[in-house]
């Protein structure tokens, strides 16, 4: 990739040959992080039924015990940032994974809704920190022009996570139990921190990177930029557009890891080896519209369209997709609900997409990282909030999922209704315009 962004070729393609690739190597240890920071997120959720029945807790009890793993990544994702900044990525990031990987074999130790509570707490903290090390860990072993690239690699391991966990714990659990499922997703986790401790140095200090390669990497100019205080930060109306429509939503994706299994065995009859096809479904879709969304508003923009109008019809298409999601607990064809479900997963990530990008338009890189803590935090306190809820529900309704799915429908095009009353022409906010019209 050239400094415009093209791939390179000819005389170009072989100068980047020469200049090395090891930082390929350092992407691929990310891409497998994330891979399985979304397999351990998810072992609880595709056993949700099956322990149900088996330890006998109820809807607002399961609802209680996965509302602990978003409020401890809300809470994680306040400090994760300033903790990698601190220590470094190589300690950093083997701290958290090695916390994780702990909690997520605690589960195979535990049987009571207090237990499984304290695992998923201290799983939730430790996984906040993936994201954090891995962005950070992406700008030191990446030029500018190639961070992007880098970024969209690892964080496909998200979708992958998603997709390999309904194949695999489903096998564990009908071979060994339950409990050897906790302890073998958690065992990989433990497997590449020990790989990280062994293969990760910072650029400047690898023994295996060529000065060809460590001159590419700190190719760019030296920009100081001053950080922003979040209470700074707060004072602008374009940050509570960007929370609140994190706050709004994010519970929704949430939902979607921890309760779908259980929606498809309450509503369709859905046994845990008959889980992975519908959820790969899912999933794969939701990695496509990913993809679908970023395209579609960069290219409104490249036709003429303001910066304005192309996030936000990308958004008000991605808001209006989800809206027949409240039919889904009304369907009698399980494969009808997982269509509707799926394309409501793939507009969610286009949604996402696009409202991480407005965040990027509307503040300088010197609050973008508090705007995105602030984000981040917002949108895991409301799946906090939302799984105690949705267990709350349909403890007292008989598992009957519509409200929630009528929340499902409609928490997007409020978002956007709100985002744009916030910020209607998405100014960018500048330090001596707090307070203005956005």
């Amino acid at each position: 990739m050239n400094a415009t962004g093209d791939a390179p070729s000819g005389a170009g393609a072989g100068a980047m040959a020469r200049v090395g690739h090891y930082r390929w190597t350092i992407c691929a240890m990310l891409f497998f992080a994330t891979t399985i920071n979304y397999v351990d997120r998810q072992v609880l959720g595709i056993l949700a039924p099956t322990l149900q029945r088996e330890i006998g807790w109820n809807e607002q009890q399961y609802g209680n015990i996965v509302s602990f793993f978003t409020l401890a990544y809300a809470l994680g994702f306040l400090v994760a940032g300033r903790i990698m900044d601190r220590v470094g990525t190589r300690r950093g990031y083997a701290g958290a994974i090695g916390l994780w990987s702990l909690a997520a074999m605690g589960h195979s130790l535990v049987s009571t809704v207090a237990g499984f509570s304290i695992a998923r707490f201290f799983l939730g903290l430790g996984e906040s920190g993936n994201f954090p090390a891995a962005i950070k860990t992406v700008t030191e072993w990446f030029p500018q022009r190639e961070r992007a690239f880098a970024i969209g690699v690892f964080n496909a391991g998200s979708n992958v996570g998603a997709i390999v966990a309904p194949l695999v714990v489903p096998l564990i659990v009908v071979r060994w139990g339950w409990r050897p499922a906790f302890l073998a997703t958690g065992a990989f986790s433990m497997i590449w921190l020990l790989t990280w401790l062994a293969v990760y140095r910072p650029p400047a200090e690898h023994p295996k990177l060529k000065p060809a390669e460590l001159a590419y990497i700190t190719s760019d100019p030296v920009v100081p930029m001053a950080k922003m205080s979040w209470l700074r930060v707060l004072r602008f109306r374009q940050t509570w557009a960007f929370a609140i429509g994190k706050g709004l939503t994010d519970p929704v994706w949430w939902f979607y890891l921890f309760w779908l299994p259980k929606f498809l065995d309450a509503r369709y009859g859905v046994k845990l080896m008959q889980l992975a096809a519908p959820l790969i479904f899912i999933y794969v879709l939701a990695d496509a519209g990913y993809i679908g969304g970023g395209w579609l508003s960069g290219a409104l923009i490249k036709r003429g369209r303001t910066v304005n109008a192309g996030r936000k019809i990308a958004m008000l298409c991605a808001a209006l997709l989800i809206v027949p999601t409240m039919l889904a607990p009304t369907v009698t064809s399980m494969w009808l609900a997982v269509g509707i479900v799926g394309v409501a997963a793939a507009a969610h990530q286009w949604w996402s997409a696009n409202l991480f990008t407005v965040a990027s338009d509307l503040f300088p890189q010197s609050a973008l990282g508090s705007v995105v803590g602030i984000g981040g935090f917002a949108g895991a306190a409301g799946g906090f909030f939302f799984q105690r809820l949705t267990g709350w529900v349909l403890q007292r309704n008989g598992n009957n999922y519509v409200p929630i799915f009528l929340y499902c429908g409609l928490a997007y095009v409020t978002a956007l209704a709100i985002i744009h009353l916030l910020s209607p022409r998405l100014v960018p906010a500048t330090l001596d315009a707090v307070g203005k019209p956005a």
